[in-house]
């Protein structure tokens, strides 16, 4: 069978069989039909020709192009499919993509504030610490002290409830993913705001809405209100936008770099696997790396200083 004709059958078939979105359709698509000219290009027209080999110089040449891993994978992934709907009517078809690896994908380290950024964040803006009467403002500012004390996902902290809380064990209960539930320390300084925030929550309040955060009509505070709050608050306080995953990804990689244990820094996330977590010590890795060439005698800094130093001498 011609590769051309292959994939516009199976294109076909996943259109009609209404399992993949419209989406994956037009994405396979594209993807397998610029396999189909590459492979052209060198020759090779039926797809008894592919072989494996031919497949791992179509992902080298996407990737040399400046493909990213993330679509490459995409590819790959478009190519197995096409050959498993090819060998559901023909068994016994040769599939050139068993035993070729999918490309690794790109582990993107996460935005995270030095321990100095995050201070200066948590400093209520001027004039904050007069107006102890304005809503919005303590609200805020407990905003900003929940994700960062007790690394919250922004969807967490928009779904706690004031029934949440244990003021005497200093926690709150969270509602994850997956509705993993876990319990998480909450810092002193993030209690403070608390108590201020909640001294003024009942005469905005809606009737008996349980949410702990909540705007001015009294109604639960959404995601998309949260996410918009923090990013002004970076603006005003750092001079950049701020996203609310950037509070948990410093409270991890903070906590990691005090106290080293992995596993507990999983069980203050809640992460399910260890291997999420593992991205963490990444960025310790990069932190050291930036500490050694500034400190280091052999860093190339260094060695430059070294250099200096010594032609003074």
């Amino acid at each position: 069978m011609l590769i051309e004709a292959a994939v516009t059958q199976f294109i076909e078939t996943l259109r009609q069989s209404g399992r993949a979105s419209p989406a994956t359709i037009s994405a396979y698509g594209h993807d397998l039909v610029a396999w189909s000219r590459f492979s052209q290009q060198r020759g090779q027209t039926e797809i008894a020709q592919i072989e494996r080999s031919s497949l791992r110089a179509y992902l080298m040449a996407e990737r040399s192009r400046g493909v990213a891993i993330r679509s490459l994978r995409r590819h790959f992934a478009a190519i197995r499919a096409l050959y498993r709907h090819l060998q559901h009517d023909a068994p016994k078809l040769r599939n050139p993509v068993q035993g070729l690896a999918m490309p690794r994908a790109e582990q993107r380290l996460p935005d995270w504030l030095t321990v100095d950024q995050a201070r200066v964040l948590m400093q209520p803006t001027p004039g904050a610490a007069e107006d102890q009467k304005d809503f919005i403002r303590l609200r805020d500012q407990l905003i900003l002290e929940l994700l960062y004390s007790s690394a919250l996902r922004v969807s967490e902290l928009a779904g706690l409830n004031v029934g949440d809380l244990d003021y005497h064990g200093g926690t709150v209960r969270v509602l994850g993913k997956g509705h993993k539930e876990r319990i998480v320390p909450v810092g002193q300084p993030a209690w403070a705001a608390l108590r201020a925030y909640l001294a003024l929550r009942p005469a905005v309040s809606a009737g008996e809405e349980i949410a702990l955060f909540i705007n001015q009509r009294g109604q639960r505070l959404s995601v998309r209100s949260i996410q918009i709050r923090v990013k002004k608050l970076g603006a005003a306080r750092l001079g950049q936008p701020l996203h609310p995953h950037t509070l948990r990804h410093s409270a991890a990689s903070h906590l990691l770099q005090s106290s080293g244990d992995l596993r507990a820094v999983q069980e203050y996330l809640g992460h399910a696997g260890i291997g999420t977590t593992a991205i963490y010590t990444h960025m310790d890795y990069q932190q050291l790396a930036q500490v050694y060439d500034q400190a280091h005698p052999r860093s190339r800094r260094g060695a430059q200083d070294t250099k200096h130093f010594e032609e003074k001498t």
